[in-house]
């Protein structure tokens, strides 16, 4: 333990490196940072005191990822508002409906199509269908699309999904684990989950004037502290019900944004968010270890799924963002911004293994959201050109101008 703050300092050194090869290509930073994390590792070379198998600061690396994550989320929260999220919940169900029912019913049928048992192919479906809001949320901030009317559809999907992941989870534990479900049980976890965060974001908004009033603070150390505080602690309470503790940072963020002091925790909150979250995607990387994603049926499923998430995506998006009455260009963003899987995905993967399945699902995880991870930024940052060529087969811009004309 002697050598940790060296060990952090060599970590910090390389996420900086390859952030600035990032720029200089001018390519999203998340795939570098999660390329530079694999790249080292218990599998690593070490010499001397410069050891880069990160085995010393490996807990406290992944500790200040999980923050990362939070930040991540509770700024993309700021961005937007509680009344803003009211005013598109129709919408917002409709298309997250859309979303898990497609995308769950594509990983159901892939996992049968390869020849898996029932639990193994719940796995699968588990793993393909949840979206990272990590990454989701660096990719938004980072291409500054905030302000897209569709971002309102993007994060209501992913609060949607959580809802979903917390039922599923409570499904999958009896199924995988002991052996049964209780319906009841599962119906009282989702009832907590979504009650908790209908009555955060009811009476955050409520207390606005009060928030108004208790945040005028002179000094921004104390200031930063309390919003600090807020943030961790409803975070972490939010995980004891079964709701992830970034949906919980997220949930902040959205009731804070409409309070008058929007704009001073923005700027205080930015140089956090850009740290942490440039160490859980390196943190992410560093639990990868590349000799288990090159064995022949790894890579056969993870490509497979790959493309059948892609499939998936696009086709949701379209009918979610049809929904909403967006256009085609903002339904193509919707799909390729929420490709990227990450987080959740591996926590379902895991799940597999504590209930002794098939030991190929965590490779097979490992590598389908790498790819996903990276692939992700990349086409999200390349919407435009995207949907360029897709309106060339499809004809979207045709269509939309045939529905809105007025004999249409």
């Amino acid at each position: 333990m002697t050598h940790i703050v060296l060990e952090i300092g060599i970590a910090i050194a390389l996420v900086a490196a390859v952030g600035l090869l990032a720029t200089k290509l001018r390519f999203s930073v998340i795939p570098f940072y999660i390329l530079i994390g694999m790249a080292v590792g218990p599998h690593a070379f070490h010499w001397g005191h410069f050891d880069l198998r990160f085995i010393n600061s490996a807990p406290l690396i992944e500790v200040m990822g999980r923050i990362g994550v939070l930040f991540l989320l509770f700024y993309l929260g700021l961005e937007f508002s509680v009344g803003r999220l009211i005013k598109a919940g129709k919408s917002i169900v409709v298309g997250g409906s859309i979303y898990i029912a497609i995308n769950f019913t594509l990983g159901l049928a892939f996992g049968f199509a390869m020849g898996f048992p029932l639990k193994e192919v719940l796995i699968i479906a588990g793993v393909t269908t949840i979206s990272s809001s990590a990454i989701v949320a660096k990719v938004l901030v980072d291409l500054k699309r905030t302000a897209n009317p569709e971002t309102e559809m993007i994060l209501g999907i992913i609060m949607f999904e959580d809802v979903f992941l917390a039922v599923y989870l409570s499904i999958l534990s009896g199924l995988v684990l002991s052996g049964s479900a209780s319906l009841g049980g599962v119906l009282v976890s989702a009832g907590i989950a979504l009650g908790f965060m209908l009555a955060l974001l009811i009476i955050g908004r409520k207390a606005v004037p009060l928030l108004n009033k208790a945040l005028n603070i002179r000094s921004n150390e104390v200031f930063l502290l309390i919003i600090f505080a807020v943030l961790f602690i409803v975070a972490g309470f939010s995980e004891t019900l079964h709701v992830a503790e970034a949906i919980g940072a997220l949930l902040v963020g959205l009731v804070l944004a409409e309070t008058v002091h929007r704009q001073r925790i923005e700027h205080l909150i930015v140089p956090f968010r850009d740290f942490f979250g440039a160490l859980f995607f390196f943190s992410f990387g560093l639990s990868i270890d590349p000799a288990t994603l090159i064995e022949g049926r790894t890579i056969v499923l993870a490509v497979g799924a790959v493309i059948v998430t892609l499939i998936g995506n696009f086709a949701a998006g379209m009918l979610a963002g049809r929904s909403a009455g967006l256009s085609p260009k903002s339904s193509t963003n919707i799909g390729l911004t929420i490709v990227s899987r990450g987080e959740f995905s591996i926590i379902v993967a895991n799940l597999g293994k504590a209930g002794g399945l098939m030991a190929i699902l965590q490779p097979f995880a490992a590598l389908y959201v790498l790819i996903l991870a990276v692939l992700g930024p990349l086409l999200t940052k390349e919407t435009k050109a995207i949907y360029k060529l897709l309106d060339k087969v499809f004809h979207f811009s045709k269509r939309s101008v045939k529905e809105n004309s007025p004999s249409g």
